[in-house]
């Protein structure tokens, strides 16, 4: 029968295959389709070649189809797998897959095309109903050699994520967004390998559920927790950084953190570098100056703020600015950071509390008055205070050009203190003065003198001259003069 088949068009082989299938387009029909030579010519470049596969003997497609090494096909209606011998023969040297939009929901077929792709290190399975079936460990142990996997909209069930962990010892990052997690659930075994997790736009609000990443992934590098709703960093310090002992960036964007002490505790992470804190309500009452820099000046061990690479200028720029934010603050009111040496020992001595400061800070907030606090704390305003000196506040310069001046105008032996415009013409002012002087401005002659210049009046003879250009400032004499005389 595939003798009979007209090799110009790929897709029409399977035609005939289209019974044993389940409704719908298979993987290997949109390959053939998409990347014939007729919708996919020869493109040069790195990566961009064609790729001519050895194929299995007899098979109707043989040298047909242009394959790059990485592979779109989403949105494509996609529900099944087609024929593994075709997918085996074509995507032998394929490493990144985009499957994502289409309507798998069976990871059956799925495993049947990742199967038969050895080479491939990323895989995009995002919107794909795929909650609608359980992964077996069968099938999962055929994305072993996945180093990036994308779940997002999946809604994939946690249970879902730990046999996918439990079989792919490689995975180094994950995706997890849009999955309306409301909670977080750990697995048996934590995974080591995975570096970056992705997982906003889900619905976690609580940091007892946030935690349990650090337990479920303790190498992790990168956290994106952007739109979710955690509203604080309910931790200890030393507990922070047991959680995440390796994370150097998190994007909290907007979270729902209100307090700077939240802000404070990041300090917590031993390697952090990079923090994204833009649209969260503590700063919204904040100009974006002071923004910036209060979160700089509070965040010394971090290199980039919310995208922005932070200078040795910068910094320097923004502790100063602390210090001078703050210089009329109320004592009660200046920041502070709490570190644990300093405050373990107040609880030493105290039945049943040897082990409360690990468990929650809240209970010290709770116990310790402000005063007891207070003698007990690192204050950051006053490590910087020993840093740069007491600051006093930026003298208000105003920079705008002088609008007007008084000015004494003397004509016939008089004195007259006049308030003048420095936008106007000397032509418009002998217009001021006309009435004053009882002079016809064409008999007008002004002059200018400046009382600190050492070279006497200067006459204002070109009418169309702005009053500005002269100099003029307050106290400075203008002499009216007649031509007749």
């Amino acid at each position: 029968m595939a003798s009979g088949v007209n090799v110009s068009n790929p897709a029409l082989n399977f035609s005939e295959k289209k019974m044993d299938q389940p409704s719908g387009r298979s993987f290997m029909q949109v390959l053939c389709e998409k990347y014939s030579p007729e919708n996919f010519p020869y493109r040069r470049g790195p990566g961009m070649g064609v790729h001519v596969p050895a194929t299995p003997q007899g098979s109707p497609m043989k040298d047909r189809l242009n394959l790059p090494s990485v592979l779109v096909l989403n949105s494509c209606g996609i529900t099944c797998a087609g024929d593994e011998r075709e997918i085996a023969a074509f995507c032998a040297h394929v490493s990144e897959l985009d499957l994502s939009d289409n309507k798998l929901q069976d990871w059956h077929e799925v495993s049947k095309i990742v199967s038969n792709v050895p080479q491939l290190e990323f895989l995009n399975l995002s919107s794909n109903p795929l909650s609608l079936s359980v992964l077996e460990r069968t099938c999962a142990g055929s994305f072993s050699g996945v180093r990036k996997l994308v779940l997002n909209n999946s809604k994939a069930s946690w249970e879902t994520v730990h046999t996918i962990l439990q079989e792919l010892p490689d995975l180094e990052e994950l995706f997890l967004c849009l999955n309306d997690y409301e909670t977080v659930s750990c697995p048996s075994v934590c995974c080591h390998s995975l570096k970056l997790l992705h997982i906003t736009d889900n619905n976690l609000q609580e940091w007892t559920e946030i935690r349990k990443l650090g337990v479920m992934f303790p190498s992790l590098d990168t956290l994106v927790l952007a739109n979710n709703h955690v509203n604080a960093i309910e931790e200890p310090a030393d507990s922070l950084a047991r959680l995440f002992p390796n994370l150097r960036s998190i994007s909290l964007h907007k979270s729902g953190l209100q307090s700077w002490e939240d802000i404070d505790k990041l300090n917590s992470f031993p390697k952090l570098e990079e923090v994204r804190l833009l649209g969260i309500p503590l700063l919204q009452p904040y100009t974006t100056e002071e923004r910036r820099k209060l979160v700089v000046a509070r965040l010394p061990s971090v290199s980039k703020l919310n995208g922005s690479v932070v200078t040795d200028g910068e910094r320097e720029d923004s502790e100063r600015f602390f210090i001078r934010y703050y210089v009329d603050v109320p004592q009660e009111e200046v920041p502070f950071r709490i570190r644990a040496p300093r405050i373990i020992p107040l609880l030493q001595g105290q039945p049943g509390l040897q082990g409360v400061f690990q468990d929650s800070q809240a209970y010290i907030k709770r116990t310790l008055s402000q005063k007891e606090k207070r003698g007990r704390i690192l204050w950051w305003y006053h490590e910087l205070i020993t840093k740069y000196g007491k600051l006093e506040p930026l003298a208000e310069v105003d920079l705008r050009p002088q609008s007007s001046a008084k000015v004494e105008v003397h004509f016939n032996d008089q004195v007259e203190e006049v308030s003048i415009r420095l936008d106007q013409t000397v032509a418009e002012l002998k217009r001021q003065l006309k009435t004053l002087v009882q002079l016809p401005t064409s008999s007008m002659l002004l002059y200018y003198f400046d009382h600190e210049a050492p070279f006497g009046p200067e006459e204002m003879k070109y009418s169309s001259r702005a009053l500005h250009s002269f100099g003029i400032r307050d106290g400075d004499k203008i002499f009216v003069e007649s031509k007749t005389k």
